[in-house]
């Protein structure tokens, strides 16, 4: 049968749901063609023999199933493609006939704490992650002042002024925030009840003493899915097996079985000398908290993870980020965001240097040295390349000397023009300019040098020829790239701006005319209006359906970028100044998008330079000296002094009609 006329028939069944028999029996179409055309009824009778049967078999990407005795005593099993053995029940039939399934998961914060241990060995400091003190001062100073960029599992806006609120003083304080950091507990109240009840406990009440020694640890609070389990165990006599059954039916709030859990609960509860009325309200209680209960164990594992690299950030900062920007070498916008968080507690990044970087971040004297991984356009091949000729000759002389030694086969025009505007040339002699220029000339030569090599590989006398290393070039006198031409090639070769941000004059500015940035609009909630500055790192112009003109802008800051979006009334009257590489202030509504996370649908534009000229130059005060108290002229005074702005500032008294000011 031809491909058009079987799927012709598998549209008419709009009953696939339910099986093909029930197909036939009520697709009218699919009834009378079945019965008056033989192929089809040979198609359909084969379909309903393959029914329902298996595709094909996959292997769980990180469950292990653990037996105190040989699996093939408890399930069938077959070899993998890998040769592994592998079960042939699913993990749902697996846990029907009492196995355990394990998933053991991968993590790269994992890879990055054994990063930073390795620079740690290699600067003399030994230290076994997996026995850290759990009482260290200095962690948990970090851990409440929210400095947790980077740091597992805290990293979120949301997550940092959770931790400023509890302030964590024990490991015991890390755990709860990680089973209560997620959307239901947040929207249901359960984070504010337990920073109410922690920070005051006289606010902890129970419904019975039996409770105190459950949720005695989370202020009475029910926050694991393990409490649940036990309540139901000592209050309601409920076996372990039954409650976690139950445990089950409240994460997927199951009607039936909670209305018939309810009833099981209550009689055992009574039959344990607690009222039926208090019963049935603990019920309510852990039907309510049950939603949103986190399994402790994971709390208790995700929570030692963020305390190891809470403690790495806080004794070995500097370790800590060439780990972190090592890991992320692959994502710009955390190199950003690192980089910047860098710079702001005082370590120096120092650019890379073909003489001196390693493929990864690494440590020179406290400071960090910038990867060669960290270039783009210069992959493994090239870098293994260069720092093996690095090695052999000693270290490169000069940007001749690097071209006179580097294999040409691996270090294309491309990897040498990356590299030049990255500046990892500036310590050879040449400015940016005079390499760039050299570059092609450079690669026809050694490619011209390594073919002659090749060639005279010997003689037929069987005399071996002297291969040739050197080349020569003439070094033209030239001045270095503009300004905006280095930075432009930092950003091209490293994704950002690596020696000096182009808003960096305008930093004073922004600060006055906004609060956000790329990485506060993330994890920013708000149906107002929102501004933010940056540089258009790239414009995609589009013609709508009506013939308009309109634009999708990345905006580019010290943090990251966002994504804005200007429609044809705005873009129409300011795409004179939406160009690439302008600072811009941009005005509009915030939206959240999976793809690009935060989006703004401008409403206003202007260019940065314009606005410094905009700013309020005086700012007057009314006071009426009748009404007035001195200590609300001191406050008065103290805020003045400590927000100090470049506006100048007039305070006008006014007194029975009389005004003086001053």
């Amino acid at each position: 049968m031809a491909y058009a006329e079987v799927d012709k028939i598998a549209k008419l069944i709009t009953t696939a749901d339910r099986g093909i028999e029930r197909a036939i029996d009520e697709e009218p179409q699919v009834r009378e063609l079945y019965q008056t055309d033989p192929r089809v009824k040979e198609l359909l009778d084969n379909a309903c023999v393959v029914e329902g049967l298996a595709r094909h078999a996959s292997t769980h990407a990180a469950g292990i199933v653990i037996a105190n005795k040989h699996l093939a005593e408890y399930l069938p099993l077959y070899k993998g493609k890998h040769d592994e053995t592998v079960t042939q029940y699913d993990m749902k039939m697996i846990e029907k006939i009492g196995l355990i399934k394990i998933d053991f998961l991968g993590l790269e914060t994992l890879t990055l704490m054994d990063t930073i241990v390795k620079l740690l060995k290699l600067d003399g400091i030994e230290i076994d992650i997996s026995r850290l003190p759990l009482d260290d001062k200095k962690t948990y100073e970090l851990l409440s002042s929210g400095n947790t960029s980077g740091v597992f599992q805290l990293e979120s806006r949301g997550m940092r002024d959770l931790l400023t609120k509890l302030k964590p003083s024990q490991f015991d304080d890390i755990m709860p925030l990680i089973a209560l950091y997620r959307p239901g507990p947040l929207k249901s109240g359960m984070v504010d009840e337990f920073i109410k009840r922690r920070s005051n406990p006289a606010l902890v009440t129970y419904e019975t003493p039996k409770l105190e020694e459950i949720l005695h640890d989370t202020y009475g609070v029910i926050i694991y899915q393990e409490q649940i389990m036990k309540i139901a165990s000592v209050l309601a006599g409920f076996s372990m097996k039954d409650a976690d059954a139950l445990r089950k039916a409240m994460s997927k709030k199951i009607p039936e079985q909670l209305e018939r859990y309810k009833q099981q609960f209550v009689d055992g509860a009574v039959a344990n000398d607690v009222p039926k009325d208090v019963a049935e309200k603990i019920y309510d209680v852990i039907q309510r908290f049950g939603e949103y209960g986190f399994n402790k164990s994971h709390s208790t594992a995700y929570g030692y993870i963020a305390y190891q690299t809470a403690y790495l950030k806080a004794h070995y900062p500097t370790h800590y980020f060439a780990a972190m920007l090592t890991t992320e070498v692959g994502d710009t916008d955390k190199l950003v965001k690192y980089v910047g968080e860098c710079r702001e507690s005082g370590i120096e990044i120092l650019p890379p240097d073909v003489n001196m970087s390693l493929s990864d971040f690494t440590i020179v004297d406290s400071k960090i040295r910038y990867g060669l991984s960290g270039v783009r356009n210069v992959g493994e091949a090239a870098i293994e390349s260069i720092i093996q000729a690095r090695e052999e000759a000693g270290g490169f002389k000069s940007f001749i000397h690097f071209c006179s030694v580097i294999d040409s086969r691996k270090v294309n025009k491309k990897v040498i023009e990356s590299l030049a505007m990255a500046g990892c040339f500036d310590s050879l002699g040449l400015n940016r300019a005079q390499i760039l220029y050299l570059a092609q000339e450079m690669l026809d030569k050694l490619t011209k040098r390594d073919t002659k090599n090749n060639v005279n590989q010997g003689s037929i006398f069987g005399e071996t020829e002297v291969a040739e290393t050197t080349v020569s070039f003439d070094i033209p006198a030239m001045d270095e790239l503009s300004h905006d031409e280095i930075l432009n090639g930092e950003k091209e070769s490293l994704g950002f701006y690596f020696s000096k941000h182009p808003l960096k004059p305008y930093e004073t500015l922004i600060a006055e005319l906004t609060p956000h940035d790329s990485q506060t609009l993330k994890e920013t909630e708000t149906s107002e209006d929102v501004s933010i500055a940056g540089i258009v790192s790239t414009l995609k112009e589009v013609t709508t359906r009506r013939g308009d003109k309109m634009a999708y802008v990345t905006l580019e800051d010290t943090k990251g970028i966002v994504e804005i979006i200007c429609f044809p009334d705005l873009y129409g009257k300011h795409n004179y100044i939406i160009k690439s590489g302008k600072p811009l202030m941009i005005t509009g509504s915030l939206e959240k998008t999976e793809e690009a996370g935060a989006r703004i649908k401008a409403k206003a534009v202007s260019l940065l330079e314009a606005l410094t000229g905009e700013l309020l130059k005086t700012v007057k005060i009314r006071i009426h000296c009748e009404v007035i108290k001195k200590e609300e002229l001191r406050v008065l005074k103290d805020i003045l002094i400590s927000v100090r702005g470049r506006s100048a500032v007039v305070l006008e008294f006014q007194l029975n009609g009389e005004k003086q000011s001053l």
